[in-house]
């Protein structure tokens, strides 16, 4: 019963998200502000986990192919398939989820508690289409670049660790990461990210938005923010998964 409770006030609320802003120019500039703070935020911590990522998985993956019929290049394939597949979109959607999900929860979050939420609402703001819908269209439109950006940095990690630690030569990994590339996986990838990024973003802000009490509240309902984005990030993972790809 409690879960049908959130879930229609969830739904309520993302009904007053996506009612017709009062003016565009205000939300235009709020979305910039987003794509910066969301997006550009994240890009040096997103690189650093891609690229180690890449690594460990070429790394993992020369030691696992020891039989003399798997050819050396399988080595760049799985690393190919891992960081576009799976490591890509869910791990980084994962950390997201943690970095981006409790700043948006801890936000909104304190905007209620210190009544800047009722403030906006006397005036006849529509708060939650002013505070939730430019950083929901600022993830949608943002997190499919830092996921290819993931995915380029992650096979460049595998490839420039794989041949300083001698796993596999420069010519078998880039022959590997060549041999029949399939599209249809990276449009897989970046409708799940989609997908991802709606969550995280939306999720979060639900538990800001009906922050009850003070600071401790606050710091509550960050963590659920990032705990219950982080579980249905993950449910909705395996059903595109067998939507998509069975």
């Amino acid at each position: 019963m409690k879960l049908l409770y959130h879930l229609g006030k969830y739904v309520l609320l993302m009904k007053r998200v996506f009612k017709k802003p009062e003016k565009w120019s205000i939300y235009r500039a709020q979305f910039f502000k987003e794509v910066n703070s969301l997006g550009i935020g994240s890009l040096g911590i997103i690189a650093i986990i891609s690229v180690f990522m890449g690594a460990v998985v070429t790394i993992q993956s020369a030691f696992g192919f020891e039989s003399p019929w798997i050819p050396i290049y399988a080595i760049g394939i799985t690393a190919r398939d891992s960081m576009i597949l799976e490591f890509s979109p869910t791990i980084v959607s994962l950390i997201l989820a943690g970095k981006v999900g409790s700043n948006i929860a801890s936000e909104i979050g304190t905007m209620r508690v210190s009544e800047q939420i009722d403030a906006l609402e006397i005036m006849g703001v529509n708060s939650a289409g002013y505070l939730i819908l430019p950083k929901t269209l600022a993830a949608l439109f943002i997190n499919p670049f830092l996921i290819v950006i993931s995915m380029f940095l992650g096979i460049f990690g595998g490839w420039a660790l794989g041949v300083l630690t001698g796993v596999v030569t420069s010519y078998e990994y880039i022959y590997g990461i060549q041999y029949e590339l399939k599209m249809y996986n990276i449009y897989y990838s970046l409708i799940k990210t989609v997908a991802f990024a709606f969550i995280i973003t939306t999720v979060s802000a639900y538990h800001g938005f009906y922050t009850k009490g003070g600071a401790l509240e606050v710091g509550r309902a960050s963590t659920k923010a990032v705990v219950y984005s982080s579980i249905i990030l993950l449910v909705v993972n395996f059903l595109l998964t067998q939507i998509l790809l069975a």
